[in-house]
């Protein structure tokens, strides 16, 4: 069985429905699927590197007998690139890569193998990936690792995770 889900961004949630309460959803966003509850969860972005992350967390997934969870965190830009105004708020910028990502996923073969959901964040990507493993009450997360010289000025994702997460961190080279 396989399947998936796109959570809605809050600014085009915002937009659809103004009668909207914050409250229920902020409630919808922490409640989950009990089917996956401890699952997988895997970064994704459809780098090669994420690529490698999930095929080995389909492996573990299946070894396991549980769900996947495939998180794809949505960029966010401080206002000051847009409006040049103190101090700097973040604003989640509409990201249609995961819709593109999601039809992907929903196509290919060896997802097959497990039950799965695509679920759509924004903000700091540690931060993310570790909110959505405890939301799920995950047994691991799994990242790729960066390469590159952004990962060694800044850190990588996978060695902030691997330091602040509440559960094991699998990275992938």
């Amino acid at each position: 069985m396989a399947g998936h889900e796109f959570s809605e961004p809050a600014d085009r949630k915002g937009i659809a429905d103004q009668t909207a309460n914050p409250e229920a959803a902020e409630e919808t966003r922490h409640s989950c699927d009990p089917a996956f509850q401890h699952g997988v969860v895997v970064g994704f972005d459809g780098s090669m590197s994420s690529e490698r992350a999930l095929a080995y967390a389909i492996g573990m997934a299946r070894r396991s007998g549980s769900g996947l969870i495939i998180v794809h965190v949505a960029n966010r830009l401080p206002t000051t690139v847009w409006a040049g105004c103190e101090p700097p708020v973040f604003v989640d910028v509409p990201d249609h890569r995961t819709e593109v990502l999601g039809l992907e996923l929903a196509c290919a073969d060896y997802l097959s193998e497990v039950p799965w959901i695509l679920v759509e964040r924004g903000g700091d990507i540690c931060h993310e990936l570790e909110e959505v493993g405890r939301e799920y009450a995950a047994d691991a997360i799994v990242v790729g690792s960066t390469h590159g010289l952004v990962g060694r000025i800044f850190g990588s994702v996978a060695g902030r995770l691997a330091r602040r997460a509440q559960r094991p961190v699998v990275v992938i080279p």
